[in-house]
């Protein structure tokens, strides 16, 4: 009778299990010199950007008594400074007139910019690199050389200390940069997905709105956030064609805590952490919409 022999066992290389299945342990990758150092500088530059705005938080904390102190970190922290700027104040007034301003400034920036960079972008007519250069003309006007020409022809229609002079002014000085990014963008996307979707059944408009702009929207969203900031931030106009405190922009309202002989530290460092507040918060939710859309038409 022969006698049978059994296979022994293979060895197999172990695993290591998580939850019931197997998978191979992969070893960890030694952190290089150089990513260690360009990390280390990268949280430097970042720790040296970050210092003023602590700084700022730290300020408006501080009590008033202890505004000469030479000590990095007060001994108490003064959280009703936010409660005393918030009520003593026009702030709450100032941060609705300047939610409306840039609100209503980029709404109409959109709203002209849109179909104007798409049929610059769509259509070769005679004069396009004469429009699209005075476009960028525009953007060597100062607001600062306008304002008196501003000043009278508003007041002569009577459009003073009114929030939509300060749409309009906003959205005029920010058109320009609106059109010429939105531009270079519409002319990246091809034309075909246009035109396949116009055989399907859809009109130029329609094709506009359910193709092209969904494809452009980092580049929409970059127009968003640049005019939006520089509305938010716009300060002469502000000071010069709104001179009622209650119809004035934040930035005008914060600057009134600057007296001529004292200057209220605690109460302007604390309206200026609410006045960054909103932009930090729109910035952080769009920020990698406007990398994109700034890097548009670079890669071909």
């Amino acid at each position: 009778m022969a006698q049978q022999t059994i296979p022994a066992p293979v060895d197999t290389p172990k695993s290591a299990s998580t939850g019931g299945s197997n998978r191979a342990v992969r070893p960890r990758r030694a952190l290089r010199p150089r990513t260690v150092v360009v990390a280390a500088v990268a949280w430097l530059i970042a720790a040296v950007f970050l210092l003023p705005y602590l700084q700022m938080v730290i300020t408006a904390l501080r009590p008033a008594s202890e505004l000469r102190d030479a000590t990095y970190l007060p001994d108490r922290f003064a959280w009703s400074n936010f409660v005393d700027v918030w009520r003593e104040s026009n702030l709450g007034s100032n941060l609705r007139v300047t939610l409306l301003v840039a609100g209503g400034s980029t709404l109409l920036v959109l709203l002209v910019a849109i179909p104007a960079a798409y049929y610059t972008a769509r259509v070769k007519y005679r004069g396009r690199k004469v429009f699209l250069l005075l476009v960028l003309v525009t953007q060597m006007f100062q607001p600062t050389s306008l304002l008196v020409g501003l000043y009278r022809e508003f007041y002569q229609l009577g459009m003073l200390n009114s929030v939509w002079t300060l749409v309009l002014c906003n959205a005029a000085f920010n058109l320009a940069f609106a059109i010429w990014i939105l531009t270079a963008y519409f002319s990246a996307i091809p034309v075909q997905l246009e035109e396949a979707a116009m055989i399907d059944g859809l009109g130029r408009g329609g094709a506009l709105l359910r193709v092209t702009l969904p494809l452009a929207m980092p580049g929409v969203v970059t127009a968003v956030i640049f005019t939006f900031i520089a509305a938010w931030n716009e300060f002469v106009m502000g000071l010069t064609l709104s001179t009622v405190p209650e119809s004035q922009p934040l930035t005008v309202g914060i600057n009134s805590f600057i007296g001529n002989y004292t200057v209220q530290w605690n109460y302007l460092f604390a309206a200026s952490v609410i006045a960054i507040v909103p932009v930090v918060v729109l910035f952080a939710f769009i920020e990698r919409h406007v990398v994109s859309g700034l890097t548009a038409g670079s890669v071909k």
